[in-house]
């Protein structure tokens, strides 16, 4: 295992319950998946479904917030779904328990970072084990930012690193080591946003600085035992570096792609093949959980209820700025109140964020392979493009869609959201990706 892709425990244990409540702040979490007060499935709506349960597994981070909202308040039970929220450790923890699906003790699907639901289904990252999945739904958007130690607070590092390159590059001269930056899980959203931030920048991920990988509620004592200068992770981790005076918040990746995808919800192949009645009853739960949770004036209610000792186990005045967009950006500390930099749970400047686009999931299966990141493995664009065909289903969000009677403009028809742009200029035409690729001056 290179140094790049090597993991870091930091607190000499396995992933677990122990260090996951470590990071929670607080008293062990109720386990079972709900408050118990969570509302039950409609019986005549159940009738019609081939199985009215299911397993999710999510991480206590902001995406999660609409399968909790979908479950609390009755979202999914009005649907005839009874909705099993289960907690994971890690994205490694998630990604072994759906390979065992929840009859082997797993999980059936739940909230993904992308492209992990791809690599899944070609067994890229299971050992080549093939479990095919299905992308129904796209979760939030945004809700992400790049934390730097206050051990660079002097720098003042932002947005635009391109004054700061000597930042990195001289790094080792002062400290005998690399730079060390942390994200999640390899390979998925959180490493190549800051791999994104870095590179426009003039930052070689992979040669002038050291990539960690580290899980979200070990952020916070990574950076304040300086095993990492900085990190890339959902809130509400970066704001709680801020809140705790261990570092500052450089920059958000809503300013780095506006309306960006972030977290999905994917399940089992094999679940929806057997269960496609119940798989469009669990994407109209979601949609009327993202629809409400979107809403400003329930933006609170939604801290409270993700913040219970049933879910994230998170003080909610830790939760509840960012999820307003509230923000202190940079060294200084500038007070931001913009929900439009905070997570969008339905709808953006660029329409319904929560439909699968095929073009969205394509940018990040196009950036693995700017990386190289799958040698042997994943290596065309082509190959990209029939694997995103074959695990978005745009259909059943669709169906889900027309049966609840949502406006022919909120439901599109195609699978492409056009153009994307990014803070640096450079533009991803999904019909084009090559260009794309040949556009961009660090890669492998």
């Amino acid at each position: 295992m290179t140094s790049r892709r090597r993991f870091i425990t930091l607190f000499g244990g396995a992933f677990g319950t122990s260090l996951l409540l470590a990071g929670c702040l607080g008293n062990p979490p109720d386990r079972s998946g709900s408050t118990g007060t969570a509302p039950k499935p409609d019986v005549a709506a159940a009738a019609k479904l081939e199985t009215t349960t299911i397993k999710l597994g999510y991480i206590p981070i902001l995406e999660a917030a609409p399968l909790v909202v979908g479950v609390e308040k009755g979202f999914f039970a009005k649907h005839g779904l009874k909705v099993e929220l289960a907690k994971q450790a890690s994205w490694p923890a998630a990604r072994d328990n759906v390979v065992l699906g929840s009859a082997g003790g797993g999980i059936d699907g739940g909230q993904w970072q992308l492209p992990m639901p791809h690599l899944i289904t070609e067994g890229i990252i299971t050992d080549g084990k093939k479990v095919p999945m299905a992308v129904l739904a796209q979760l939030i958007s945004q809700a992400n930012g790049f934390a730097v130690s206050n051990s660079l607070k002097d720098d003042n590092l932002g947005l635009d690193l391109s004054p700061s390159v000597d930042v990195f590059k001289r790094f080792p001269e002062k400290e005998g080591r690399k730079f060390r930056a942390a994200y999640t899980f390899p390979n998925a959203n959180q490493d190549l946003w800051i791999r994104y931030w870095l590179a426009a920048g003039g930052v070689d991920p992979d040669k002038d600085i050291e990539l960690l990988t580290v899980p979200s509620t070990e952020t916070l004592q990574g950076m304040r035992n300086g095993t990492m200068e900085a990190f890339s992770t959902g809130d509400p981790w970066p704001f709680r570096i801020v809140k705790d005076d261990i570092g500052y918040l450089a920059a958000l990746t809503a300013q780095m792609w506006p309306a960006h995808p972030e977290e999905f919800l994917a399940v089992r192949a094999d679940w929806v093949e057997k269960n496609p009645k119940a798989a469009v009853a669990l994407v109209k739960g979601l949609i009327e959980a993202q629809q409400w949770a979107d809403k400003p004036e329930n933006r609170s209610e939604v801290a409270k209820l993700i913040s219970s000792r049933a879910y994230f186990n998170t003080p909610v005045e830790v939760l509840e700025p960012a999820l307003k967009g509230q923000y202190l950006l940079g060294a200084d500390r500038k007070p931001v109140n913009d929900p439009k930099l905070g997570p969008i749970y339905w709808m953006s400047d660029r329409g319904v964020i929560s439909y699968p686009y095929k073009s969205l999931s394509l940018w990040f299966l196009v950036e693995s392979l700017r990386w190289n990141m799958h040698p042997g493995k994943l290596t065309t664009i082509e190959q990209a493009k029939a694997l995103v065909d074959k695990v978005n289903r745009e259909d059943i969000w669709r169906q889900a869609a027309t049966e609840l009677g949502l406006p022919a403009k909120d439901i599109p028809t195609g699978s492409s959201r056009g153009k994307e742009t990014f803070f640096d200029g450079v533009v991803f035409d999904p019909e084009n990706p090559q260009a794309y690729l040949d556009s961009l001056k660090i890669k492998r």
